[in-house]
């Protein structure tokens, strides 16, 4: 068996086992990586030999450090990237080109039909009705998206909401509150299965995840790279975040929000967020706008968009395609009895 995964921001794991009576075998490691000392190669072999097939890529990492020695130093990869690669042998994790991709290039919707439709998609594809699929969000209206676990009332500044027509939705992913204007941020969600990112932290999950999104700003222009745990920024300031949630039936949410032209002031007004945060995120004042994409790039919003998918194509393929009327029902029966409810809104008040 063979296996093989690129370290996000590292180099490339390569692992070649058998199977014998349930426990891996005659294992060898290689790739571009950097290991020193040299004996510490024949470590890791046989700290991986004879464990069970069924060992998660976590256990299989550990089981590598507890055998390097100490002066040990691994460049462009860690004992849990040993991990995955060995379950990616073994078939217990994929990666994007084992997939045919669907891209849905949204109409514009209201807020709270994004968040739901997030949910609904993510349930398709773990049910196997839908297979992976990227979408691109629009919005038809300014809305205010609170993490799962936040609280409304420590996030939500009601007097702004009011003044600006702001629709506030509580999302199914955890994180912090977003601000989207109309044309003003470029959103995608990735609805996959969850063998995708099987063994996996959370960390390395991420930025897997955006991995083509980076190449994508990359061929714009943009030096973009991934900040731990879900920022995506550049030598200019952060551009976007992302966020996700893993059902319990399998599937991965994954999506994230880049920043084309947001006006800071207003989200300032409807967005209870500390000064310190925000200047965390590249904004040091309310009235600055926070558009990198807008001038990193001198493009439009939607020429970005277009490229973003372009780069997605190239690299993974996928078929254009809407989303289908029997998703749309799901959707509005969630909305109804969850998403608009007061019980979900303010769960945590």
């Amino acid at each position: 068996m063979h296996g093989e995964y690129k370290v996000p921001g590292g180099k490339l794991v390569v692992v070649d086992l058998e199977e014998i009576d349930g426990k891996i075998a005659n294992f060898q490691l290689a790739g571009d990586f950097f290991l020193e000392p040299d004996e510490a190669l024949q470590a890791i072999n046989d700290a991986v030999n004879g464990l069970s097939t069924s060992t998660p890529a976590t256990a299989i990492g550990d089981a590598v450090r507890a055998a390097l020695p100490p002066e040990v130093e691994l460049l462009g990869f860690t004992p849990e990237s040993v991990g995955v690669a060995i379950r990616r042998g073994l078939k217990h994790a994929s990666s994007f080109s084992d997939y045919d991709w669907t891209i849905i290039d949204d109409v514009a919707r209201e807020p709270i039909e994004n968040v739901a439709l997030d949910e609904v998609l993510t349930h398709e594809v773990a049910a196997g009705r839908r297979g992976p699929t990227l979408r691109f969000w629009r919005v038809n209206k300014t809305g205010l998206y609170i993490g799962s676990f936040q609280s409304f009332r420590n996030e939500v500044d009601m007097r702004g909401v009011e003044a600006h027509d702001v629709q506030v939705v509580r999302r199914i992913t955890g994180g912090g509150g977003m601000f989207s204007e109309p044309d003003k941020v470029i959103t995608y969600s990735l609805y996959v299965p969850g063998e995708l990112v099987q063994g996996m932290s959370f960390q390395d999950s991420y930025e897997f995840l955006d991995s083509w999104v980076l190449e994508g700003l990359r061929e714009l222009g943009i030096d973009a790279h991934y900040a731990p745990l879900n920022d995506i920024t550049s030598p200019q300031g952060k551009i976007g975040g992302a966020a996700q949630k893993r059902l319990g039936s399998g599937a991965v949410l994954h999506h994230a929000t880049m920043s084309y032209d947001i006006d800071a002031k207003k989200m300032l007004e409807v967005l209870r967020v500390g000064r310190e945060k925000m200047s965390d995120k590249g904004t040091t004042s309310a009235d600055k706008r926070v558009d990198p994409l807008r001038t990193q790039t001198g493009m439009s919003r939607e020429d970005i968009q277009a490229s973003l998918i372009a780069t997605f194509r190239k690299l993974y393929g996928g078929r254009d395609e809407l989303v289908s009327d029997g998703e749309l029902d799901e959707m509005r029966e969630l909305i109804e009895s969850k998403f608009s409810t007061k019980a979900w809104l303010k769960r945590v008040p």
